[in-house]
């Protein structure tokens, strides 16, 4: 299982989306100085994401995919709740755009502006109970055997597959952790959205551990060669499921309800008030910080 997965799609793909941002970023810090608009942490965030995008895609993780449901099912959570959240995190929509030509930047925006059910698409499309349901369908529904199959038989299904998944994750992430002002939803609602999504995905992954029968036949050669049977490798996916992923969703739910507590902390004191420290200081967190 050393094969890498050379797909000129997924590679140019990859390339195109790094070169892009640094060029963005370059262009950014050249003309405003280092950390103009894009801060070095975020530029850390999208350059990890792109590292751990092509960890999923090209390593041989993608290979093992095709011979066992639980790699499959890691592939799934990298890709997520680590490579979505990280690239939302790097605020790519600025530097992405500044790293277009200028022409093709400018015909963008007088294209988006001239077309304004754009926007009034995007905001719906945005919406928290929209991007709540869009992921929790793209998860269901790519775990029910028979598009599931497929996507294990044609690469092109694997393809679209990943491509979905992701994209769903980056509507989420991109609607969860957008910054305070004029964001669309509180912290509140965000801290709702995450929790709500940690039980629908452990949902998910008991009933894929606790079934009595295999769901996904297609790996029966597979999990052969790695002494395993159907059943044990669809626990073990089903554990990774349930527990890992949960897991991620519980430590970010808890680390924005803390950022969220601060933030009602600080619009409840008076002007000019000042309070003694707490016995035990809250980590101070990053999360609200505007992503320009």
């Amino acid at each position: 299982m050393g094969a890498w997965n050379l797909d000129p799609l997924v590679i140019v793909a990859l390339v195109l989306a790094a070169g892009l941002y640094a060029r963005g970023v370059a262009t950014l810090w050249r003309r405003g100085g280092t950390g103009t608009l894009v801060s070095r942490a975020q530029v850390g965030a999208f350059a990890a994401g792109i590292y751990l995008l092509a960890v999923a895609l090209i390593s041989p993780l993608d290979a093992l995919a095709h011979v066992l449901f639980s790699a499959h099912m890691v592939q799934h959570v990298v890709l997520m709740l680590i490579v979505a959240p990280l690239l939302v995190l790097g605020a790519p929509l600025l530097p992405v755009l500044w790293g277009l030509p200028r022409r093709w930047r400018l015909a963008l925006a007088r294209g988006w502006n001239a077309r304004r059910w754009l926007g009034r698409a995007w905001h719906a499309l945005t919406g928290p109970v929209v991007v709540w349901c869009v992921l929790a369908a793209t998860l269901w529904l790519w775990h029910h055997p028979v598009p599931y199959q497929a996507a294990v038989r044609h690469g092109a299904v694997h393809m679209l597959e990943h491509a979905t998944m992701l994209g769903a994750s980056l509507l989420f992430w991109w609607v969860v952790l957008q910054p305070a002002g004029r964001r669309r939803i509180d912290g509140g609602t965000a801290v709702l959205l995450v929790f709500a999504t940690k039980v629908q995905s452990a949902t998910l992954g008991a009933m894929i551990t606790f079934l009595p029968k295999p769901l996904y036949p297609v790996y029966e050669a597979g999990v052969a060669a790695w002494g395993m049977t159907l059943m044990q490798d669809q626990h073990l996916a089903g554990l990774i499921m349930g527990t890992v992923s949960g897991l991620a969703y519980l430590i970010a739910g808890s680390v924005m309800f803390l950022s969220w507590l601060r933030t009602l902390e600080r619009r409840s004191r008076p002007p000019g008030a000042r309070h003694a420290p707490p016995l035990v200081r809250a980590p101070r967190l990053d999360l609200e910080r505007p992503a320009r």
